[in-house]
């Protein structure tokens, strides 16, 4: 049963409901509220805000509250609050994924696409991303962690149609610089589409791997996190470039 006097707190991830970020952000989670966990049953990153529209989803309970679902990030939302919760979490806390997600990563992220799900839904989400590998490194971000979803729950009203997107640094929370605000950078992408041959003489095509090179204002999200700082971005569903609005309009389109 739920405690009436605790927030409802639902937990998910890309990276599956085994991993080590999903158990710390539902361990820290948990001082804070009744934590529900709802996450894919495997590795599911860069499945950005993608829905299995054409295969029936499968839900498992492992336990009390702690399912996980074989599907997308997004779908382990809708599952979570049209199916499981009774009533709607406070908040939806996505990650701790396992690698970065700044920059263009949002726009592929289902870490972020949870999130995002959680806002079209109107339920208020947080996206958490850990810059490293080392799980070691990571698990010494529980205070920091707790910190950020402890001012999030002192908001009454957190904004409409906003969710934050939070990146950790590659380096212990003890060496951390403070938490800052950003924007989005921007991430340009060098071979990134690798061409092979199969033992047939059929060619074959990898995505990822390659270089990249970041730019952006001097706030962006990239020169933080390099700085160690936790970068702290509110990302908006309104994609509409409000600034073009006008000149759009005297292209005199479908004249």
């Amino acid at each position: 049963m739920t405690d009436a006097a605790r927030p409802v707190l639902l937990c998910t991830n890309d990276d599956g409901v085994q991993a080590g970020g999903l158990a710390l952000l539902a361990g820290v989670a948990a001082s804070f509220g009744d934590v529900w966990t709802v996450a894919p049953d495997r590795e599911q990153s860069a499945t950005s805000h993608a829905l299995s529209l054409y295969r029936p989803l499968r839900l498992t309970r492992l336990d009390d509250r702690r399912y996980m679902v074989d599907g997308t990030p997004t779908d382990c939302v809708l599952v979570a609050l049209k199916e499981i919760l009774e009533t709607p979490p406070r908040f939806v806390l996505s990650g701790v994924n396992h690698g970065p997600n700044m920059g263009e990563d949002v726009l592929y992220s289902g870490t972020v696409a949870a999130a995002m799900e959680a806002t079209i839904l109107g339920v208020p989400a947080v996206a958490f991303s850990f810059s490293g590998d080392d799980e070691t490194v990571l698990e010494t971000y529980g205070d920091l962690i707790g910190g950020l979803i402890r001012s999030c729950l002192r908001k009454t009203e957190f904004p409409e149609e906003t969710f934050l997107n939070v990146n950790l640094p590659n380096r212990p929370a003890s060496e951390v610089e403070g938490v800052v605000v950003t924007a989005l950078g921007r991430r340009v992408y060098i071979d990134s589409l690798r061409r092979s041959r199969d033992e047939h003489g059929h060619d074959y095509f990898r995505i990822g791997g390659g270089r990249s090179a970041w730019r952006g204002r001097e706030d962006s999200d990239f020169r933080a996190v390099r700085a160690g700082y936790v970068s702290v971005t509110p990302l908006h569903l309104d994609l509409t470039n409000f600034e073009l609005l006008n000149e759009v309009r005297s292209w005199g389109l479908g004249s």
